[in-house]
C-alpha cells in the first residue's frame, strides 16, 4: 500500500466520523470548527500525496471543498457523507487507478 492510499482510508474514516449526524456535528462545534481546519490541512496533504505517486485526486479535491463548506450544517452533513464514500472508494480502487 503507498501512502496516498493510507491516507485516504485514514480522512475516509475521519470524514465518516463526522457524517454520523449529532456525534459529528457535536465534535465540530465542541472543537471550535477547528477539526474541519485539521480535515482541510490532511486532505491537502493527501492530495499532494495523490498527485505524487499518480493516483486519482478527485476524492481529495472533494475533501477539500468539503472542509470549505461544512460550516454549513446540513449542507456539511451531506458533504461529509459523500466525501467519506468517495475517499473509501477510491482507496479500495487506488491499485487500478493510476490518474484521475
Amino acid at each position: 500500500m503507498n501512502y496516498s492510499t493510507g491516507m485516504k482510508w485514514i480522512t475516509g474514516i475521519a470524514e465518516g466520523f463526522l457524517a454520523i449526524p449529532i456525534i459529528g456535528g457535536a465534535f465540530v462545534i465542541g472543537t471550535n470548527y477547528s477539526a474541519l481546519g485539521v480535515m482541510f490541512l490532511l486532505h491537502a496533504i493527501t492530495l499532494i500525496l495523490s498527485i505524487r505517486e499518480g493516483q486519482g485526486r478527485g476524492a481529495s479535491i472533494l475533501g477539500l471543498i468539503t472542509s470549505v463548506v461544512s460550516i454549513i450544517p446540513i449542507i456539511g452533513w451531506i458533504m461529509h457523507l459523500l466525501t467519506a464514500v468517495a475517499l473509501l472508494l477510491s482507496a479500495l480502487t487506488s491499485n487500478r487507478i493510476k490518474t484521475w
